[in-house]
């Protein structure tokens, strides 16, 4: 059963139906292979982002759902592991995902979002990195990825692709990217090698810092509690925006931060605000859904003014600072 609930949980495919709904004797009996096939009914977000009215001499930002946020980042409009599909996990012959169904739709279709200029992708894992969505968006964007993930997208004959290894930049309409170390595992399927197992040629996985016009954003991608974050906090840097996933921690805290914990490596960067993310969306593990968000505003009570939303659809705008 072990061997069963890591492999599951590795792909997405945690505790799979929306907790709210069943009663803590109802879990416990009902296994996470039946949870797979959850036919819920999907909600609407609550928010809807407007890319229109945004303005391009700040910072705007808005979670979509899960780790996808939308940012308009002084005018360069990014992307982050854009999952818009009713349900990730493994595709069976083109004609079903095995996996589980959003428990919220995706604030925007792909269709409403502004022209795209940047896509980053944090690693290879199927709640991340979506080829049922990429192949819905033009294939000239640039696009970032964590090292040894490119032939993931091989099928999609993506024009600008590139791979960052931990500590390396490169720049993109004004915008640089550097890719850091994080806490995780880069395997899409079991019989493929990644770093977490002491590979160093198997596959990456990255949160990416974004800088432009002197102002500095971070993009958490997945992480499990590390400290690798405190020698980034050191440069001095400053940080306005850290986007930190909070969600899918038990079990599996050793893959995935608690809300604490992200908290905790935020404030190793010096991040002046916090966006939470990966919580919500899909369920992939056993704490009840809304748990995430609350332990996150229990762990920003003396500082409430640094979170940054805490509903799907929601839009955060860098305020503006004291001249």
């Amino acid at each position: 059963m072990s061997t069963r609930r890591r492999f599951l949980a590795a792909l997405g495919l945690g505790a799979l139906a929306p907790d709210v709904l069943l009663s803590q004797e109802e879990k416990q009996r009902r296994s996470r292979w039946d949870m797979i096939f959850s036919s819920h009914e999907m909600q609407q977000a609550e928010l809807r982002p407007d890319p229109s009215s945004w303005d391009n001499s700040t910072i705007t930002a808005a979670w979509i759902g899960h780790a996808t946020i939308l940012i308009n980042f002084f005018g360069t409009n990014i992307i982050t592991d854009p999952v818009f599909s009713e349900r990730i996990g493994l595709n069976i012959l083109g004609l079903m995902t095995l996996g589980p169904k959003r428990l919220v739709a995706p604030a925007l279709k792909i269709d409403e979002l502004p022209p795209i200029d940047l896509i980053l992708l944090s690693h290879a894992h199927l709640d991340h990195l979506d080829l049922a969505s990429l192949k819905k968006f033009d294939k000239t964007i640039p696009i970032v990825m964590a090292k040894n993930t490119m032939d993931v997208i091989d099928e999609l004959t993506w024009k600008n692709a590139y791979e960052l290894d931990w500590g390396e930049k490169m720049t993109i309409d004004e915008v640089e990217i550097e890719a850091l170390q994080v806490k995780h595992f880069g395997w899409r399927y079991p019989w493929e090698s990644d770093r977490s197992q002491g590979d160093w040629n198997g596959r990456s996985f990255s949160a990416y810092l974004i800088s432009k016009n002197g102002r500095t954003i971070l993009f958490g991608g997945d992480t499990a509690y590390q400290e690798f974050f405190k020698s980034v906090g050191e440069r001095k840097a400053a940080i306005d925006l850290a986007m930190m996933p909070i969600g899918a921690y038990d079990p599996w805290i050793f893959n995935h931060c608690n809300p604490e914990q992200a908290v905790e490596m935020a404030n190793h960067l010096g991040a002046t605000f916090i966006m939470p993310i990966h919580w919500g969306t899909f369920i992939q593990s056993d704490e009840p859904t809304m748990e995430p968000i609350e332990r996150f505003k229990k762990a920003l009570a003396g500082t409430p003014e640094r979170l940054c939303l805490e509903k799907h659809g929601q839009t955060w705008v860098l305020p503006k600072l004291d001249v």
